[in-house]
This record gives structure tokens, C-alpha cells and sequence, in this order.
């Protein structure tokens, strides 16, 4: 394994410090997808499972720089109870009307991909788009909703529009169900949240991975600058000038590193690669003393949506979550910012960024004072973005990279960009060149 940077883990990086566990990227990861809570098990780490805090598992929107709770019910796109929405104040009397005619309208016939926006707006009106779904929805890909596509990334819902006519019908539907059947299920029976993270930190994942290979396998610090087919293998040139040969080759880089990689041998494959958009993000991490902020923040955390014009994109009262992550009494919140939204702010020079997301905390939290502890992340250009049509160029890029023996791609620019599917993408590849 040839790693560019001087330790494992790509963005998933825990930092302890002063008493507090700070995660500079993901913080958990979805029990929905069997992946992830599989390798973490066969690791041996299934004793260090974390659930969120069961009394914070609400989220909040912000609306006119104020925080009320997500309705009940409302899962990503769509309301499983009708009452929560009618109340909300996140809605116009109007939004609400127009949201619940929704059951009534009839599903599109039409199989092509559409964008986010386009297939909200669709069903169930402006309003719920602006003011709910499309800050939900940023908060997990970062993206402009008037081009991610729908189909590359939330296509039950689509399934539900075709299956049922309608999505309030359809959720309705699924949630009888699911209080049927009870939540997540393991094997061994023991039940989890939706999310999960592990209680030394995400790093103790890729520590335990590290643990298991074999002694030199790894070479941090390493550039490779080229790549090649070579005797039915491929030969890996690195930036100190070695060259070495292997019977497969995997790129678990970034796609538009890959590309270059690939462009002299294979120009169609690396001018799809080179047409996966990313975006990048900021991360800036605060602590406080729990009195100096007034608001409750009973609860997971908050999204903005992009009408209210903040920098923040999202905020996690990190230490609600898990309560393990700061000491007693004190308070950790992280906040996000940059995307496609404001892509400059994921470089931005911290003695700017930081500031500038401690004033918006403090009106929208009641924060007085500064931060007791501080620390902040940037990841440009990290996040893929799967526009209309994604999966047809995925499709594609599976089919060249196929056509080139000894070949595989992983990582979050193909088929999802959670970690369970980031794990699911690197077994792909193995099994394949592994037969």
C-alpha cells in the first residue's frame, strides 16, 4: 500500500486532546448498511459500539436564525405523521397545504434521472424543498440539489413514488411496517440506533485494520507518480524514483487522482474519472464551558438551510451525541461549512473561518465568551458529486476499468460516500482481482 500522507485513514482522523475526543471528519457511520458494522466485527471491535445518546436524537432547522426541531416523522424527503407537519413553524401555512397534496398527486412515468430539487419541488413543493429537504439532504453530500442526482443517491424514493403513488403513502407504509418488525437487528440480537461510532474513536478502526497487515505492507510518505501495465501486472513508479511490479493494482485515490494516474493508458477512462466533480468542506470544532451557552441544545444538532444565507451548513452538538467526547461540563459542538454552496470557505485561513463561525454561534446558540478549546479540519476537494446522470458514468468508468486486466477502483466516488460504503467499494475491488 503506497499512502501519499504520513499516516492511515484518509479523512477519518480522531484527536484527543485536553479530555476531548474530536473527530475532524465523519463521526459515525450508518447501521442501514450492513458493511460497516460487519468489518467492525470481524476486527474484534464490536464491544466498542456506540449508539447516540437516546435523549439528543432530534435534529433542528434553523429558520430566521433560530432552531426548531425537524418535524417529528420527517425522514430525509417525506413525513410518516401528518400532525408534527402541520404544526411546524419551519412551514408556511401554504408550504403545509401544498406539502400534504402531495398524497393525492399522481407518480411520474418517466425513468430518467432527475435532480434533487427537480423531484422535491415535484412532490411535494417549494417550500418543503427550501426549507427542509435540501438542508438535510447538503448536510450529508455537500452539494448543489439542482444537480445531484436522485437516482445515484436516494432512489427509494423514487421506488416509493412508483410503488405507491405517493411518498407520504409509501413512508406511511414503511413505518407500520418497520414498528412490526421492530428496528436494526444484528445476528447476535443486539438492536442499534441508525448510527453508530466507535468508542475509542473512529482511528481505532483503521489502527485495527493497520494491526492486521503484514509487517512492510505499508508505505506512508510515498507519492506514486505513474502507473503502467507491465507483463500482464502493472508497474507503480513512486516520486523517490523506485519503481516495483505487481500482478493487480488497485486506486483507492480520489477519481480525479486516479485520473491522472491513468491518462497515458488509458485516456476514455481517465476523461470519465476526470468528470466526477468534488467539493470540499471545513470542520471547525469548539469547546465551551456548558454555562456559557443558553441554548438547551437538546438534541443531535442543526442544518441551515440555503436561504437563510449562512456560512454554516451544518452544526453537531458533538458532545449531546455521544456524551463521552468532552469532559463534565463542558460543551462541544462542531460546525461545517464550504461545499458546493461556498467552496471557498473549505481553504479558507483559519483566522478568518474561525471567527466568522464563531459570531453566527453565538446568535444562534446564545454563546457568550470564546471557545475554551478549538481545532479545525479542511478537506478540499473530498467530496465527490453525483450529478444527474451519475450512474450511467459510473456504469461506464466500471466498464473500462473491467476492460484492463489486473485493474480496480475504490473509494467514495462511485457508488456511495458514507463510510459502510467506502468499506463495501475496497472489498468490491479485492474480490475482484482476488477472484
Amino acid at each position: 500500500m503506497f499512502e501519499k500522507q504520513d499516516r492511515l485513514g484518509g479523512v477519518l482522523a480522531t484527536v484527543h486532546e485536553e479530555g476531548y475526543q474530536v473527530e475532524l471528519s465523519a463521526d459515525n457511520f450508518i447501521t442501514t448498511q450492513p458493511w460497516g458494522l460487519e468489518l467492525v466485527k470481524r476486527l474484534g471491535l464490536g464491544a466498542e459500539l456506540m449508539q447516540t445518546n437516546p435523549a439528543c436524537r432530534r435534529t433542528f432547522v434553523m429558520r430566521k436564525r433560530r432552531l426548531y426541531p425537524l418535524p417529528d416523522g420527517f425522514l430525509m424527503m417525506a413525513p410518516t405523521k401528518m400532525w408534527p407537519m402541520a404544526v411546524t413553524p419551519v412551514l408556511s401555512p401554504l408550504g403545509k397545504l401544498r406539502a400534504g397534496f402531495e398524497y393525492f398527486l399522481p407518480p411520474s412515468r418517466d425513468d430518467r434521472d432527475e435532480s434533487m430539487a427537480a423531484f422535491v419541488r415535484r412532490r411535494l413543493g417549494r417550500e418543503v424543498f427550501e426549507r427542509l429537504v435540501e438542508p438535510l439532504v447538503s448536510g450529508v453530500y455537500a452539494a448543489d440539489m439542482e444537480k445531484l442526482s436522485l437516482l445515484a443517491t436516494l432512489p427509494r424514493f423514487r421506488e416509493m413514488e412508483r410503488k405507491h403513488g405517493s411518498l407520504i403513502r409509501a413512508m406511511r407504509k414503511q413505518m407500520q411496517a418497520a414498528r412490526a418488525a421492530g428496528r436494526h437487528v444484528d445476528q447476535s440480537g443486539a438492536r442499534y440506533s441508525m448510527f453508530v461510532t466507535l468508542q475509542r474513536g473512529l482511528s481505532s478502526l483503521i489502527d485495527a485494520l493497520a494491526a492486521r497487515l503484514p509487517k512492510a505492507a505499508v508505505r506512508l510518505g510515498t507519492n506514486v507518480v505513474r502507473v503502467e501495465p507491465s507483463g500482464g501486472g502493472w508497474r507503480v513508479e513512486t516520486g523517490e524514483g523506485r519503481s516495483d511490479r505487481f500482478d493487480a493494482l488497485i486506486l483507492a485515490t480520489p477519481s480525479h487522482v486516479a485520473a491522472g494516474l491513468l491518462k497515458p493508458v488509458a485516456a476514455e477512462l481517465s476523461g470519465d474519472l476526470a468528470g466526477i466533480e468534488h467539493e470540499g468542506t471545513a470542520i471547525v470544532t469548539m469547546a465551551f464551558e456548558a454555562s456559557q451557552v443558553k441554548h438547551p441544545m437538546h438534541g443531535a444538532g442543526f442544518v441551515v438551510p440555503s436561504i437563510e444565507g449562512s456560512p454554516i451548513l451544518a452544526g453537531s452538538f458533538s458532545s449531546r451525541k455521544y456524551t463521552h467526547r468532552a469532559p463534565e461540563g463542558k460543551t462541544l459542538i462542531r460546525t461545517f461549512v464550504g461545499g458546493a454552496r461556498a467552496p471557498e470557505m473549505a481553504e479558507m485561513p483559519d483566522a478568518e473561518l474561525v471567527p466568522l463561525v464563531l459570531e453566527e454561534l453565538r446568535e444562534v446558540l446564545g454563546i457568550s465568551g470564546g471557545p475554551i478549546y478549538q481545532v479545525t479540519a479542511h478537506w478540499p476537494r473530498t467530496m465527490p458529486q453525483y450529478h444527474v446522470g451519475h450512474l450511467d458514468l459510473a456504469a461506464r468508468i466500471e466498464r473500462r476499468c473491467g476492460a484492463l486486466a489486473g485493474l480496480a477502483l475504490a473509494g467514495n466516488a462511485y457508488g456511495g460516500v458514507g463510510i459502510p460504503a467506502c468499506i463495501h467499494s475496497g472489498e468490491q475491488a479485492a474480490a475482484k482481482l482476488l477472484g
